[in-house]
């Protein structure tokens, strides 16, 4: 769900529109941030060098050959494993860890009932942390989930956003807070409530959730109804209006069993303790957490706090060194000049750029921002297509079809200067084959924008993407 753009039912009260002006005024007054200058020759490690950690700590330069290797015989190319291993070892941020399994979780149903399975499964602690948890069913079936958990002796603690949870009453948390939950608003938008600094602007727009340390879920999907149907059923008939549930919402989270889960919680306690949330305990959160799988995984989280944007950083690195294809699905498309530039150069030295997006969107103000773009990438050669009968709110890419990343971010100003997001980026082609099946379901239900069908647009339709435009950094 888009930050401040689009704050569910924002049109329908003063207060929203009152809190939409005060956002925009304080990105006016605060300036509208950098994007750092990503430059092609990022990779200057080579494999044989990469930094990889198991559950027991850093490899050895033997242990971490070992595990590429085998990588490799899985892979029919391994020029092109290589050299993406070697561009996103040079990427600074958390180290490739390796002996993990993922699940790729298609819509709120399956990331649901898999999360509900992990909940229930735990044994020592369970940290959430979600942009939006709203108060209807979806919302009371996890507060009751975690309530009883807490009251099994497994410490809970649940951190949301301010903004994200704005139609979420206060009394929606007391229940979990009486049972012993640890909760925590990120950034309260009440300056009497902040424990720092009053950063209206800076939002945790992250979704993530990691058990026991050993477990994490990390995606697009927030807790909330709007996720409780599937997006490819072969219902036609649909309501088109972006407020109405009757509307799927398609989506996308992975489970990642392993290792790497540490790095998550990591990342989930870092931005606690920056909020200066209650003590978390001794709940020894970092335990030893044996191999699950095979799969590399790095997790990879931004923040307004960091020098630039580390996701940002690795989207473009990955982007400049693809060498076959480029598969993005995002549900919030204002790209800056560097990153189409990169997809722009991609396309001209022949690599197949495809980008899947809405065609209708929680917020039309993004929608429209975004199609201002159509005619610039169209015309490089870039294939655009609008997701139909469901509203897109998915964040994922796959490259050259060894490179995936699946996480809360999405490709515009906000994401990668004002927010926390988070992502998970894999390093294989086994799960980057199922990334490729999903975007080509995308593709079977979206509709193919040329050109030609784009140069025809009506006039009031270009009227309002020069509009939205203006508006492109702050949105």
């Amino acid at each position: 769900m888009k930050t401040f753009a689009s704050i569910k039912n924002t049109s329908r009260t003063g207060m929203h529109a009152a809190l939409l002006a005060l956002i925009l005024l304080s990105t006016l007054l605060a300036g509208c941030g950098s994007l750092p200058t990503i430059v092609p020759d990022m990779d200057t490690q080579s494999a044989r060098s990469i930094e990889m950690k198991g559950g027991r700590g850093i490899l050895s330069e033997q242990q971490t050959k070992a595990v590429l290797d085998k990588l490799k015989q899985q892979n029919g190319d391994s020029t092109l494993l290589d050299r993406h291993l070697a561009v996103e070892g040079a990427v600074t941020g958390s180290p490739l860890v390796t002996g993990n399994k993922v699940t790729l979780l298609i819509d709120g149903p399956a990331t649901y009932a898999s999360m509900t399975q992990a909940i229930q499964a735990a044994r020592y602690h369970i940290n959430m942390e979600t942009y939006i948890m709203e108060d209807d069913e979806v919302g009371r079936q996890f507060s009751d989930m975690l309530i009883a958990m807490q009251k099994k002796g497994v410490q809970v603690n649940l951190m949301y956003d301010s903004v994200g949870a704005l139609n979420t009453p206060r009394a929606f948390f007391q229940p979990m807070i009486d049972a012993g939950v640890k909760v925590l608003e990120f950034n309260p938008l009440n300056p009497t409530q902040v424990r720092k600094d009053w950063e209206v602007n800076q939002r945790d727009h992250r979704k993530l959730l990691v058990v026991d340390g050993k477990t994490a879920f990390v995606g697009g999907i927030n807790i909330s109804s709007v996720y409780s149907a599937g997006s490819f059923s072969k219902r036609k008939s649909r309501k088109r209006d972006a407020d109405s549930k009757e509307v799927p919402w398609r989506d996308t989270q992975v489970r990642v069993d392993g290792p790497v889960a540490l790095e998550f919680q990591k990342l989930f306690i870092d931005t606690w303790n920056k909020q200066r949330g209650p003590d978390l305990g001794e709940h020894n959160y970092f335990p030893k957490v044996a191999a699950a799988g095979g799969e590399i995984v790095r997790a990879i989280g931004s923040s307004p706090d960091d020098p630039y944007s580390v996701i940002y950083a690795t989207f473009i690195s990955a982007i400049h060194h693809a060498e076959s294809s480029i598969y993005l699905t995002n549900a919030y498309f204002v790209p800056d000049p560097q990153l189409r530039d990169a997809l722009k150069n991609a396309a001209k030295r022949g690599v197949d750029v495809r980008l899947v997006l809405p065609s209708t969107s929680d917020s039309s103000l993004v929608l429209y921002a975004s199609r201002s773009f159509y005619q610039e990438l169209l015309e490089a050669g870039i294939r655009i297509y609008e997701r139909q009968d469901a509203l897109l709110h998915s964040k994922t890419a796959i490259i050259d079809g060894v490179w995936s990343t699946v996480g809360s971010t999405n490709l515009d100003w906000r994401s990668f200067v004002f927010n926390q997001e988070i992502n998970a980026v894999i390093l294989s082609p086994q799960f980057g084959a199922q990334m490729k099946n999903m975007f080509d379901r995308d593709l079977g239900a979206s509709k193919e924008i040329t050109l030609k069908e784009w140069e025809q647009r009506p006039v009031s339709e270009r009227m309002k993407e020069f509009g939205a435009s203006v508006w492109a950094r702050l949105l």
